[in-house]
């Protein structure tokens, strides 16, 4: 790939305790990774995302860093992580890892000198520690996006800020010490090979000065800032940070690249990241939180090009993450409005109904411009774990939402391979693995699918050899062609023409036309609902 790779990569997200286990433990390493690279190379992607591997207390599933130069021991060692950059670049796979620089773990040796060194000390400035305004009253009404207040007394009369658990206390990034810390942080890992970042709350990093109440007692997670001007998301000042970085990554040979996690109000927020000279890609949530409809897919998609247009960026499309509920499950809800909030009661899931749609989402996805994110699993047409037992829950989340938000861990039970029952060759063995797999995934192990034509798995690598292969495919343009309002009709030069019906009635595709893929049977050229088809005219 060239040096500009990135621009119409597709990547793959791997949350590394629940890929693949090589010691047996119940947990996903990097060993486990390794032994799975020539899946993930005839899988058709260019380039893996490895979520955090760094020591930590695992409050956060490892976004609460406790030592950002090394392995955790469970994930293995810092010799076994450069072997598998090293063999990954044999496979022809990119390498990018996840960098955390909103917080840290309570337990990073940095936090545990700022709460013995007390107030007014250097060593407290690296966090943003505060005092009440009044005796057990916080500093502020600012909430965490887990549940609860943001703010968790340090014992002596003053208070620290945490957006997500207590266990992650924010870093002030208008100290010189932590700005410094993390260019080093980012020189270790280039020095390593890896070949890019994916930056955990990108919007986040800098607070308003005087950190003024928000009046609003409302986080998630997974909610943009609904104003420009919030006290703690997207601020101004965080495209310096960037910019900085960006400096340092430039001065190594090759294109390593940065990924923004940026929740924010639009579109055009989102192109500010990717600006010449900041990151080169953020991912698209507007794309994610779109319900199964084809007026707002045409919207967010119209909007988004735009706004990366404007800039020089290449789009980022995504469908799934380790923070959402999959989405064969968001589909599978028929009256479906997009993005689900796990704090309501939903509709029970038709499964077929979602798989049917997320197999015309994946096509619509890796047909648009620019690059894309898968997120494992995916293409095995894995569905959210809605039931797991209480008792195995580990989202702080669940906790703090007082039992009433059960949190992410659904969408990060570890992956079937192979075998009839659990843990379908998660491990090299029986044991259970950390998240309990339900025993339907045995008719969707990577075995049994491997080689089925009509299986998702196959129609995710038929897909990424077309989009490899064909030259309208990756980076560039589209043109929207006359349809019913209820379809999706697009033409990309040279030839390429990709539908996606969403409506009740058939769509005809044009006589004589030379169908590449669909992603269920299109019978003479008549399209069914919620199916997606590839053809040439």
């Amino acid at each position: 790939m060239a040096n500009d790779w990135w621009r119409d990569a597709v990547i793959y997200e791997i949350y590394i305790r629940s890929f693949a286990d090589a010691d047996g433990d119940g947990n996903g390493d990097v060993e486990g990774i390794r032994s799975r690279l020539g899946y993930l190379r005839e899988l058709g992607v260019d380039a893996i995302w490895i979520t955090p591997w760094y020591p930590s207390p695992m409050a956060d599933g490892g976004y609460d860093v406790s030592d950002y130069r090394a392995i955790q021991p469970m994930f293995g060692t810092l010799g076994q992580a450069s072997g598998l950059i090293g063999e990954a670049h044999g496979h022809g796979l990119k390498v990018i890892i996840d960098l955390v620089p909103n917080h840290t773990s309570d337990q990073h040796p940095w936090f545990r000198a700022a709460l013995a060194a007390g107030p007014g000390s250097a060593e407290r400035d690296r966090y943003v520690f505060r005092e009440g305004p009044e005796p057990g009253v916080p500093p502020n009404d600012w909430r965490s996006v887990f549940g609860g207040t943001a703010w968790t007394p340090a014992g002596d009369g003053w208070w620290y800020l945490h957006l997500f658990a207590p266990e992650q206390p924010d870093l002030n990034w208008d100290n010189a010490a932590v700005q410094d810390e993390f260019l080093d942080i980012l020189r270790f890992w280039l020095d390593r090979g890896v070949d890019g970042f994916r930056i955990d709350v990108a919007h986040g990093l800098v607070k308003q000065p005087g950190l003024p109440d928000l009046g609003d007692d409302y986080e998630d997670v997974l909610a943009p800032p609904d104003r420009i001007d919030h006290p703690h998301w997207d601020r101004e000042e965080v495209h310096d940070i960037y910019r900085s970085w960006r400096e340092v990554s430039d001065t190594y040979p090759g294109a390593q690249i940065f990924v923004a996690e940026a929740w924010v109000a639009n579109s055009e927020r989102m192109a500010r990241y990717v600006r010449p000279g900041e990151l080169h890609t953020a991912f698209n949530f507007d794309f994610l939180r779109c319900a199964w409809d084809a007026a707002r897919f045409r919207e967010v998609i119209d909007d988004s090009l735009a706004a990366l247009a404007a800039v020089g960026a290449p789009g980022t499309w995504v469908l799934s993450n380790h923070d959402v509920t999959r989405h064969v499950t968001r589909y599978g809800r028929p009256h479906t409005v997009g993005l689900e909030p796990r704090t309501e009661r939903l509709e029970p899931v038709d499964l077929a109904l979602g798989t049917r749609r997320a197999r015309a989402a994946a096509l619509l996805m890796l047909a648009l411009p620019g690059g894309a994110y898968l997120y494992q699993g995916e293409e095995l047409g894995l569905w959210e774990v809605e039931d797991l037992p209480e008792a195995v829950l580990q989202d702080p989340t669940f906790e703090r939402s007082g039992r009433d938000v059960r949190g992410r861990d659904g969408c990060r039970v570890p992956l079937p391979w192979s075998g009839d029952v659990p843990p379908f060759g998660f491990g090299p063995g029986y044991g259970p693995s950390w998240l309990p797999q339900p025993p339907e995934w045995k008719a969707v192990t990577v075995e049994v699918q491997a080689g089925d034509e009509r299986s998702m798995l196959e129609l995710y690598r038929a897909a990424l050899r077309l989009r490899r292969s064909h030259p309208a495919l990756g980076d560039g343009g589209l043109r929207w062609l006359e349809s019913p309002a209820d379809v999706l009709l697009f033409e990309r030069d040279p030839g390429f023409r990709c539908v996606v019906n969403v409506s009740g009635a058939e769509f005809a595709i044009p006589p004589g036309a030379t169908v590449l893929l669909a992603s269920e049977p299109v019978a003479d050229g008549r399209v069914p609902r919620d199916v997606a088809v590839w053809f040439e005219v």
